[in-house]
C-alpha cells in the first residue's frame, strides 16, 4: 500500500495495532467532541492565496527559541511508544534528528531519558514535565533533563486529574507487563513495599492519585530555582492563562487541549490560538498542537500566529507503521506537503507567511 497521506498511517495503525493500544492512542474524553473538533476546525478556515509571486526557491526553516529546525513542525509530548513500536521513543528521537526537527519526550516515555538522549545525540529535543506529588522525583527528572543535554523544559497545565476516556475505562487500559514507565520507576517503590500495594488499581502505569493536583503558577518560580533550561507551558487556551503565562516567566506556550482527552467541550486549538497570540503581543513565542493532518493545516496555523506545529497521533501512527522510518515518513508527507501548499499560496519563505493568508468560512 503506498503511503500518500496521514490517514494512511492512521488506516494502517488502526488495522495492526492490538486494540487496547490503538483505543487508548485514539482516546478522546468523553463525548470526543473536541478531540473531533480540533480536526474539523482547520476545515473551517480558507485560504486566500497570492498570485505570480517568486516561489522557484523555498526556505521553509524556522526557529524555535533560537534552535534552527527544517521546518516548524515537531513532535509532542505522548506517553508509551513502545505500545506502538519496539524501540519506542529511541526511534522517535532518532527520526526526529534525521528530519532535524524538535521532539519533546513525555514523562511517561516508556524509555529512560538517558536512553533517548543516546539514541540520536546531538538532537533537538525538550522534556515535557508532569508534576507528581513526590516533588523530589519530579525535581530530580528536571535536573537529569538539564544535564543530558534537554534544551526546553515543557511543563504541562492542564493535567491536575486524568480525564475520562472511556474506551480506556472499558479495556481496563494496564500497561503489558515487560513495559515500564520507565524515568519514575524508582519513585514509588516505597509504594511496592507496603502491604496494600497489590491491591493498588495501577492508573496508566502509576499508582493511582501520583499526580499532584494541587500545582498553581507559583510552582514555575518553582522551577526556574531548578534549572536554567527555558520553560514552555502546554495547555493554554484562554487569553487571562496566555497572560498570566508570560507575567510569570515563561518563553514559550503551547496551545493544547491535550488532544481532546482531558476537560472534553473545549475550544479546538487552531480557535484558541488567535486569542492566545492577541493576548501576548510578541512577548513569548506561541506554538500549537492538536488536529494537525496536512501541510495545509501547518500553513493555517503559522498564518494565525503560531510559530511551530506539534503533533502527537500522526508520529505514533508512523512509529506504528514502521518504527523510525514510518515516523520520519510522516514528518516527510508533512513537510512535502507544507513546502506545496506555501508555494501555492504565494509565500517562498516562512516570514511571508501571516493572517493574510487565512479567512474563517461561513460555512
Amino acid at each position: 500500500m503506498a503511503m500518500v497521506c496521514l490517514s494512511d498511517f492512521e488506516a494502517y495503525a488502526k488495522k495492526y495495532l492490538p486494540k487496547i493500544a490503538w483505543d487508548y492512542f485514539a482516546a478522546g474524553a468523553d463525548d470526543c467532541t473536541t478531540r473531533d473538533e480540533n480536526i474539523l476546525a482547520y476545515k473551517r478556515i480558507r485560504f486566500r492565496p497570492h498570485m505570480l509571486r517568486d516561489v522557484s526557491m523555498m526556505d521553509i526553516r524556522t526557529k524555535i527559541l533560537g534552535s534552527e529546525i527544517s521546518f516548524p513542525v515537531g513532535i509532542a509530548p505522548t506517553g508509551f511508544h513502545q505500545l506502538a513500536w519496539p524501540d519506542g521513543e529511541k526511534s522517535t528521537a532518532r527520526a526526529a534528528r534525521a528530519m532535524n526537527t524538535c521532539y519533546i519526550a513525555s514523562t511517561y516515555s516508556t524509555c529512560t531519558l538517558e536512553e533517548i538522549s543516546a539514541a540520536a545525540p546531538g538532537g533537538l529535543r525538550w522534556f515535557q514535565l508532569y508534576i507528581h506529588r513526590n516533588r523530589a522525583a519530579s525535581q530530580q527528572l528536571v535536573r537529569r533533563a538539564e544535564a543530558l543535554g534537554f534544551q526546553g523544559l515543557v511543563l504541562t497545565a492542564d493535567l491536575p486529574y486524568t480525564g475520562k476516556r472511556r474506551d480506556d475505562v472499558r479495556n481496563g487500559f494496564r500497561l503489558p507487563p515487560h513495559m515500564k514507565v520507565k524515568n519514575l520507576e524508582r519513585a514509588f517503590e516505597v509504594c511496592k513495599m507496603s502491604p496494600s500495594f497489590h491491591s493498588l488499581r495501577w492508573h496508566y502505569g502509576l499508582p493511582p492519585n501520583s499526580l499532584d493536583p494541587s500545582v498553581t503558577w507559583n510552582d514555575i518560580y518553582w522551577l526556574r530555582s531548578l534549572t536554567r533550561l527555558p520553560i514552555i507551558i502546554k495547555g493554554i487556551l484562554t487569553r487571562e492563562d496566555a497572560e498570566l503565562a508570560v507575567k510569570h516567566g515563561v518563553q514559550g506556550i503551547i496551545v493544547s487541549n491535550h488532544g481532546g482527552r482531558q476537560l472534553d467541550e473545549v475550544p479546538a486549538t487552531i480557535d484558541a490560538l488567535v486569542e492566545v497570540v492577541e493576548a501576548v503581543q510578541g512577548r513569548v513565542e506561541v506554538y500549537v498542537d492538536g488536529g494537525i493532518r496536512k501541510g495545509s493545516d501547518v500553513l493555517k496555523a503559522l498564518a494565525l500566529g503560531a510559530k511551530c506545529v506539534f503533533i502527537g497521533r500522526p508520529a505514533l501512527w508512523g512509529l506504528a507503521y514502521k518504527g523510525e522510518e514510518g515516523l520520519q515518513d510522516v514528518l516527510r508527507i508533512l513537510q512535502d506537503e507544507f513546502r506545496l501548499s506555501m508555494a501555492l499560496a504565494g509565500c517562498a519563505s516562512v516570514s511571508e507567511i501571516g493572517q493574510h493568508l487565512v479567512q474563517f468560512s461561513k460555512l
